[in-house]
């Protein structure tokens, strides 16, 4: 999966949350009680890293109700503090996905992290399983078999059709017997295999992106076992999974208005129109002009459905803006408006100038087909939501709403995880971020009763602690790791975007690896 770049996006303080249902505190998962795995034999990572970044593998059950069935490997790493009188315990990282490899987080986030968190913790990552070194699995899909963003038109529609079947078939003949195993519910059962390996009582989280719903669900899982848990850029447990890409759509609408009204008030910089009606026109007409016939750019072909693939762009007007600007000039034939910084428009527009990795893809479609049996299994109703959703949300409803492999794939081992219990996690959100929306956001902090909410109001980007060094919600986030106490109420407070060269950036500028692709949670 690819990194993702500030793109991203707002969401209204929509409602819509379902009351929360009180429950009593859930038990241990009885079936990672059953299993003890060994202490992790530590080792220098590579010669090229440094010598304080350890690796160890971990083998786990597959299936963890037979703990004594078949095995996988479970790749870890740490870096332990560097004041141990002061250390609390261990934290560990994920950077989002489901797909997303974060063996590498010690080294790269750890550099980030103030001095007054850092002393505290052994920093401990992983890849999960069916990911990168963890047994790593793959489907043998082509480049085209792994582009999902596949817009509705009835005549094209058996094609896409044929394409979900596809997927799920290939899934299952190469890795039928693994990926039904490559759930969130057994990913956080591995956290607590790592825990018990660690020979830790409990541990601490920081989780972004699909981290946060696989931090919420360890949470749910292993109450007792849970400390300071910090969950950055939410998913809405709500909406999995097939209502957080249907939420992309949604909020883009809000996204896209306020990005013609920063356009038009810079009419004389863009020369996309004077008005937010005037630069919407230029907008759609740019797209059926493109839906004709291609616009020659960069040495690419770009299309309307490209140019609507895009979504992400329109969350960070000042990212979008000069992208538009580009293509519309080269439609027309002209050089860009005077001084116009010309992006690499292709790349901004699709995530990345190179496809996923396959590994990544069959991982995502193994979790968010094998969460949940919410997935409608009737290609008609595909049709019709796509059909609605294009008249609703033009930018990107039909995307959404359009038929995935979930409809074809196997039964889910299990069902979702409900949020009944309570945990005592601080969540985090921009208020601009377009994979998790603020209304995703909120949705989780509305059923994880316990929980705290640090809202950056003004805030563009998905992702913030440790991406943003700008941002107001880093002091209550560190304050919160630093002393497990969370602020007393909800806080928001207001941040100004940070300028992209800024954004996911550690001290000296290299890039954090958070979450995976500009379509990726």
């Amino acid at each position: 999966m690819k990194r993702l770049a500030p793109l991203l996006a707002t969401a209204g303080l929509l409602a819509g949350s379902l009351p929360f249902l009180a429950a009593a505190p859930a038990a241990a998962d009885p079936a990672v009680q059953e299993y003890g795995p060994a202490k992790p034999a530590w080792h220098r990572c590579s010669a090229e890293q440094p010598a304080a970044y350890e690796c160890a593998t971990l083998t786990v059950p597959l299936d963890y109700r037979q703990p004594r069935g078949r095995t996988l490997d479970l790749a870890i790493s740490r870096v332990k503090s560097p004041a141990p009188a002061k250390r609390h315990g261990v934290l560990l990282m994920n950077p989002g996905g489901p797909g997303g490899p974060g063996l590498d987080l010690p080294l790269t986030a750890g550099a980030a992290l103030p001095p007054e968190v850092r002393e505290q913790y052994d920093l401990i990552g992983f890849d999960p399983r069916g990911v990168g070194a963890s047994s790593p699995v793959g489907c043998g899909l082509t480049d085209a078999e792994q582009e999902f963003q596949r817009a509705y038109r009835p005549e094209t529609f058996p094609s896409d059709v044929a394409w979900a079947r596809t997927v799920a078939d290939k899934c299952r003949e190469k890795a039928g017997a693994v990926l039904p195993y490559l759930t969130t519910r057994n990913t956080a059962r591995d956290m607590d295999a790592i825990r018990s390996a660690l020979g830790e009582r409990r541990i601490s989280y920081l989780g972004y992106s699909y981290g946060t719903y696989l931090g919420a669900v360890y949470t749910q899982m292993f109450p007792s076992r849970t400390d300071r848990f910090v969950l950055d850029s939410a998913v809405d447990p709500q909406r999995i999974w097939r209502g957080m890409l249907q939420v992309w759509a949604s909020e883009a609408e809000p996204a896209f208005a306020r990005w013609t009204r920063w356009t038009a008030e810079r009419d004389a910089e863009y020369r996309l129109g004077a008005t937010p009606e005037a630069v919407s026109a230029t907008f759609w007409d740019l797209v059926a002009r493109a839906d004709r016939d291609p616009i020659e750019f960069q040495g690419q072909k770009i299309t309307g459905d490209d140019i609507r693939r895009g979504r992400p762009l329109f969350f960070s007007p000042a990212q979008a803006a000069p992208a538009i600007g580009a293509l519309k000039a080269a439609a027309d034939g002209t050089p860009p408006p005077q001084g116009l910084a010309v992006p690499d428009v292709r790349a901004a527009l699709r995530g990345s100038a190179e496809p996923p990795s396959d590994n990544a893809t069959a991982v995502f479609w193994s979790v968010v087909c094998g969460d949940t049996d919410a997935w409608p299994r009737d290609p008609e109703q595909y049709r019709r939501d796509a059909e609605r959703d294009k008249a609703r949300y033009p930018l990107y409803g039909d995307m959404a709403s359009n038929i995935k492999p979930c409809a074809f794939w196997q039964r889910p081992a299990e069902a979702a995880t409900p949020m009944r219990t309570r945990a005592d996690a601080l969540t985090v959100q921009n208020e601009w971020d377009s994979q998790t929306p603020l209304v995703s956001g909120l949705g989780l902090h509305s059923v994880l009763r316990g929980s705290r909410m640090v809202l950056a109001r003004g805030g563009e980007g998905h992702t913030v602690y440790l991406s943003d060094p700008g941002s107001c919600v880093n002091a209550p986030v560190t304050s919160y790791l630093a002393t497990g106490r969370l602020p007393a109420r909800d806080v928001a407070c207001t941040t100004v975007p940070a300028p992209a060269q800024r954004r996911d950036a550690r001290p000296g500028g290299e890039p954090l690896p958070f979450p995976a692709g500009p379509q990726r949670f």
